[in-house]
């Protein structure tokens, strides 16, 4: 079996661990296609959260406490750039991580693509699975604000640290998406799956900018394999983090039915067969769609398995 998740974050990365237990049970492969628009470059270094947290969270080394980073991390080049006044100085790099963005950001000045230098940093991580970025191209989620009583587009990252998401924003534009091509290997895993998974991630800031690459949300409508998604919305919250505001700004429903609505069924355009909510959401319909319900707080491997089992039977493969 090939099982190929769409992923970000960090709802993304603990959800993997689940699809990468139950994988090895099945022996299948499992691909992850990850979001690059949290991507920034900061101190002449680029920065991947996404890709680092799944690497992070797969090979053993991110922080369980801030769910984000590594553990054991410490924070001396952080506080020398604060001494200096280096702006920005929201944006907090830890001593352990330079290191990453360091290898990545000489291999991509080397004219390695953002795919090879994922394959060479996950050399050391072994995480169990295979991770692709969505497109080795540049591919930026920014948000249109209000900020002094001027309208300006900020990147997402400073929208969502420095802000914490509370200026008036009006909408989150993916740029670079429409003239990106896939990374090397996505398309080709996508034409092979089983079955596609859409991981409880942020609708709007990880999954879509996935999906805003042309050729990547071509290859998932069309494709043979069924497309089942988890909802990262349990009643009317986010399983964590602030997806409810970024919802919002895009006058959608933070609820299992807003964003199943929002993904949309196969059938009528949309990208999703199945739907996942969680039992306390029993009864949701979501039109076009089939929709489950089971428990879905992510507690433990053994919880997050048991909720990719539920997803491949509602996609039929298992």
């Amino acid at each position: 079996m090939r099982i190929v998740v769409l992923a970000g974050g960090i709802g993304g990365a603990r959800f993997l661990l689940g699809v990468r237990a139950v994988g090895q049970e099945l022996g299948a492969e499992v691909t992850a296609v990850v979001n690059v628009g949290d991507d920034v470059t900061l101190h002449g270094l680029r920065i991947c959260p996404d890709l680092d947290s799944v690497m992070y969270t797969l090979g053993g080394g991110a922080d369980p406490e801030r769910g984000w980073g590594r553990v054991g991390e410490t924070w001396t080049v952080k506080e020398e750039l604060a001494a200096y006044g280096a702006e920005p100085t929201w944006f907090g790099l830890g001593d352990k991580d330079i290191a990453t963005h360091l290898v990545r950001t000489r291999m991509l000045d080397a004219g390695y693509p953002l795919s090879a230098v994922t394959e060479a940093l996950c050399d050391r991580w072994r995480p169990g699975i295979r991770m692709l970025p969505a497109s080795d191209d540049r591919v930026e989620t920014h948000a249109v604000v209000e900020i002094d009583g001027a309208s300006r587009a900020i990147h997402f990252q400073e929208w969502w640290i420095r802000h914490r998401a509370e200026v008036p924003t009006s909408r989150f534009v993916f740029v670079g998406a429409e003239s990106a091509k896939p990374a090397a290997g996505v398309l080709e895993a996508l034409a092979a799956a089983d079955v596609v998974l859409v991981a409880p991630s942020n609708p709007i800031v990880s999954i879509a900018p996935i999906l805003a690459v042309p050729a990547v949300r071509e290859a998932v409508t069309t494709g043979t394999a069924p497309v089942v998604g988890v909802s990262p919305i349990i009643g009317t919250a986010p399983v964590r983090g602030m997806a409810d505001k970024c919802l919002a700004v895009m006058h959608v429903e933070c609820s299992p039915a807003g964003v199943g609505g929002l993904f949309g069924a196969r059938s009528a355009g949309g990208v999703l067969d199945g739907w996942l909510v969680d039992e306390t959401d029993a009864g949701v319909e979501v039109p076009g769609l089939t929709v489950r319900a089971r428990p879905l707080w992510m507690t433990d491997v053994a919880a997050t398995s048991a909720i990719v089992r539920e997803a491949l039977s509602v996609a039929g493969v298992a």
